[in-house]
């Protein structure tokens, strides 16, 4: 009896254990190479989100449930206040002020900021056999061409030189398969279509904007050259239903694919449609993001019927933190950045702290919460982690591999110091709990952007984010060695070139 007791006993932990290998097995194959969906939402802060700030004025079930299924970081900064600089170092993994760009952002006319050799993830995945696609706002530079026998691209309130018969750079050309982008702002001419290179519709027509003053806040655009079927008020959802039928053509491929969707808003012009239309607490801005919820829920529900879900990881986070200034907080009670201070732009928190948040079924946890301190740069390496591939040779200077903290607190990621940027150019660096800037003022939206230090007074801020996450308690000068240490150390990375191997 003992015998078979010893037998029995031997078959159940043999069971268990094959069981375990499997599901590590799984997980492995599953590993190996996911689809990658990643949403880039324009100024939409940390607080925007129902499931982040129980105070917010705003219901966003979508994402809500992305946070329920998955996992969401409460302390990931954009390497810039602003678009431009944070789209550069998302898709390069280096910090934009390394280019050419050392302060605001591009204009819809301006040549592209990555250069055509430098490698992207949409190159790097590509050449490790994903099919690649962008689809949505670019704000990175496209190639365009001035008319024949004219040397270069002149613009004047909205109207350029330019042939958009002709060619254009596009993303096509830095590694995406496909894409379908306007090229800056949904507030900046040339307000047209741009896919695979090629303009959709030529801009034979003209806009003469729309004025904040005048039509209340939040709608705004500039004058410009537009083409005669380009509706403002549908690009949002043009760009979503061409992001769900990409997937969908994805059904019956075996190939994974990596779909870069950046979206329009809620960046002006603030332009909320059908049920949208006061639907916050939050005005026609809280309405607009209600429509960025609805988006990330069609791309799930694509995901769904397409069959790409269980391995698909699905990443939703902002390119910088909202445009929600003093005004609108007297006006409503929402806090879009939370309990951050400043706004979009500002070297402050709320400049450059955004939500956050990642599903991939079976592989992150449901309901996972994470402290790690991230970079939108970091994405980059992280790839690299995720398909167990080597990181490139060069580049992604500034991009750190936090794919364990994605899945577990049991082995924590390392990271070195992250640079903040502010949309005047101003630095600060955080390591660990500090936060060092060298200036004072918020260098960027929120008054006043700069500030001289007056006889006696200390000539910049240091704070312990962890316990002052408010920015409110300046310790400068209780912490002359941490000053010290800090000040020399973001004076090193702008020297060095890259910070991955400081």
């Amino acid at each position: 009896m003992k015998t078979i007791k010893f037998l029995l006993i031997l078959v159940l932990i043999t069971s268990c254990e094959a069981n375990k290998n499997n599901k590590k097995e799984n997980i492995t194959t599953k590993s190996a190479t996911p689809n990658i969906v990643y949403i880039l939402a324009d100024d939409m802060g940390y607080g925007d989100l129902s499931a982040l700030n129980q105070k917010s004025g705003i219901q966003t079930p979508h994402m809500d449930k992305i946070v329920e299924e998955g996992v969401h970081f409460t302390d990931v900064h954009t390497n810039s206040s602003v678009c431009t600089p944070t789209r550069y170092g998302i898709l390069t993994g280096r910090y934009a002020w390394r280019s050419r760009l050392k302060k605001g952002v591009l204009n819809g006319y301006d040549e592209p900021l990555i250069e055509e050799t430098r490698p992207t993830i949409a190159s790097y995945l590509k050449s490790n056999g994903y099919k690649t696609a962008c689809i949505g706002k670019w704000h990175l530079g496209l190639g365009f061409q001035p008319k024949d026998g004219e040397a270069a691209i002149t613009e004047k309130n909205g109207v350029s030189n330019i042939d958009f018969n002709k060619k254009i750079k596009s993303p096509s050309d830095l590694g995406f398969d496909y894409s379908y982008v306007i090229s800056g702002s949904l507030d900046m001419p040339p307000y047209v279509y741009v896919e695979n290179g090629k303009a959709v519709e030529l801009p034979t027509a003209y806009t003469k904007g729309k004025n904040q003053n005048k039509e209340g806040r939040g709608i705004f655009w500039r004058a410009g050259e537009k083409a005669p079927s380009f509706v403002f008020e549908n690009v949002l959802d043009n760009f979503t239903k061409k992001s769900v039928s990409f997937i969908a053509d994805q059904k019956e491929v075996d190939t994974p694919f990596f779909l870069y969707f950046p979206l329009t808003a809620p960046h002006t012009p603030w332009l909320p449609t059908g049920d949208a239309v006061g639907k916050s607490e939050a005005g026609r801005y809280g309405d607009f993001v209600t429509m960025v919820d609805d988006a990330v829920g069609a791309v799930v529900d694509a995901l769904e019927k397409a069959g790409k879900m269980d391995n698909t990881l699905i990443i939703v986070t902002s390119d910088n933190g909202s445009h929600w200034k003093p005004a609108d907080k007297k006006k409503y009670a929402h806090r879009a950045n939370y309990i951050y201070r400043g706004q979009k732009a500002d070297i402050y928190e709320g400049g450059h702290r955004v939500p956050y948040i990642a599903k991939w079924n079976g592989v992150i946890p449901a309901g996972f919460e994470s402290n790690q301190t991230m970079c939108t740069t970091d994405l980059f390496a992280t790839l690299t982690g995720i398909l167990n591939k080597p990181m490139v040779k060069e580049g992604a200077e500034d991009s750190f591999n936090l794919w364990s903290a994605y899945t577990s607190t049991e082995n924590p990621a390392t990271r070195g110091a992250v640079v903040h940027h502010s949309f005047s150019g101003m630095f600060s660096i955080r390591k660990g709990a500090w936060k060092y800037t060298p200036n004072l003022g918020s260098g960027g939206f929120t008054k006043p952007k700069s500030m001289q230090a007056k006889d006696g007074e200390v000539p910049g801020t240091l704070y312990n984010i962890e316990k002052d996450p408010e920015e409110k308690n300046n310790v400068y000068s209780q912490h002359p060695e941490v000053v010290k240490e800090l000040d020399e150390l973001l004076d090193l990375y702008k020297k060095q070139g890259y910070s991955r191997e400081l």
